[in-house]
C-alpha cells in the first residue's frame, strides 16, 4: 500500500504556483494545523479525512478549509501534497494509533519519574504511519532529555521527538471543560492564541477576580478577547470613569458606566450618588 504513495516530487511549491482551489487546511490531533495543496483533479471537502505527506512518510487528517487563501500561514517554502481520501482501513490504523499513544505516554512518564527529569508530560502522538512519535511536555526550566530520547528510540524503533510546549497548548492537547460549561475553546475552533492581558479587562470593566478569569491553563481566558472590540468601541461614546462630567444636577465624577443600559453612576459635589442617562450628559455634551 505504501508504495503506491506519490513521492516527493509531487509536492506544490510555493504559492505562486498555486490557484486557490489547490490549497487545503487540514487539522490533526490536538489542533495541530498544517496547509497543503493539492491536485486539482481530487475532490475534497469540509469534514473529510485525507492522507498528507509528512516529513519522511505520510499522515492522517481532517479538512477544514478548501480553496482559501491562508496569508498568514503560507511562506515560500514547498508546500506538502493531499494525497488522497482517507479509506475506513486508515480511520481504523488511526484509532489503533490512539491506543498505542496512550501506552507510549505511560511508558514514557514511567521513564521520566526513573531518571528524576523535572518535565510534565501531556501528551504523544503517532504519525499515521508510524515513522515518527511525538511527546509534548511542559517544564519551567530547560530539560536535559538527550538519554531518555534514546530509549524510547530503542524501545520504539521510529524517529522520537520531545517537543515543549506551553501552558495553553497544554489544556488544548488535555481538553476539558471551562466555567461556562462548554468545551475549551482552544479544543473546539481556536486556531490561534492571542496575547491576552489585564488590558483587556479593564477595556470591558471587568472586575480583577483572578479566580473567574483564568482558565483551567491559569492563564487569562481566551473569550476576555471575543468581545473586547464592541465594548471599546460603545464605551468610547461614554466618558471616562473618574472622568469630571457636567449634569442636570451640577458637576460631578463618573464613577461606574453601564452600557447595556446606557446609564452612567455619577458623585456629584455633596458626595451624593446620582444615575443619568447616556442621553441626558450627551445633551449637556452638545
Amino acid at each position: 500500500m505504501m508504495d503506491s504513495y506519490p513521492t516527493a516530487n509531487n509536492k506544490f511549491h510555493n504559492k505562486e504556483n498555486l490557484v486557490s482551489t489547490d490549497v487545503v487546511e487540514v487539522a490533526f490531533k490536538a489542533g495541530r494545523i498544517g496547509i497543503f495543496g493539492k491536485p486539482v483533479t481530487l475532490k475534497v471537502a469540509p469534514e473529510d479525512f485525507v492522507i498528507v505527506e509528512a516529513n519522511n512518510g505520510f499522515d492522517l487528517g481532517k479538512v477544514i478549509q478548501v480553496g482559501e487563501w491562508f496569508e498568514g500561514d503560507l511562506h515560500d517554502e514547498e508546500l506538502k501534497a493531499v494525497v488522497r481520501l482517507a479509506t475506513p482501513e486508515d480511520l481504523e490504523k488511526l484509532e489503533a494509533n490512539r491506543d498505542l499513544e496512550d501506552q507510549a505516554l505511560r511508558a514514557c512518564k514511567d521513564r521520566i519519574n526513573r531518571h528524576g527529569l523535572n518535565m510534565n508530560l501531556v501528551d504523544t502522538e503517532y504519525q499515521w504511519d508510524h515513522n515518527k512519535l511525538t511527546f509534548y511536555f511542559t517544564s519551567d526550566e530547560r530539560v536535559d532529555f538527550r538519554k531518555l530520547v534514546r530509549e524510547l528510540a530503542s524501545q520504539y524503533r521510529t524517529r522520537i521527538e520531545l517537543r515543549q510546549i506551553g501552558v495553553r497548548d497544554a489544556a488544548r492537547h488535555v481538553g476539558g471543560y471551562g466555567a461556562c460549561g462548554c468545551q475549551l475553546c482552544c479544543t473546539v475552533f481556536l486556531k490561534k492564541f492571542e496575547n491576552i492581558t489585564t488590558q483587556y479587562i479593564k477595556d470591558q470593566l471587568i472586575p480583577m477576580n483572578p479566580s473567574r478569569l483564568t482558565g483551567i491553563c491559569g492563564r487569562l481566558k481566551c473569550c476576555l478577547a471575543y468581545e473586547r472590540d464592541d465594548y471599546v468601541e460603545e464605551l468610547s461614546k461614554y466618558p471616562a470613569p473618574y472622568e469630571i462630567v457636567e449634569t442636570p444636577k451640577g458637576r460631578g465624577r463618573v464613577e461606574k458606566i453601564d452600557i447595556f443600559n446606557g446609564v452612567i453612576y455619577v458623585r456629584l459635589q455633596d458626595n451624593e450618588f446620582e444615575k443619568f442617562t447616556y442621553q441626558e450628559l450627551q445633551k449637556i455634551i452638545t
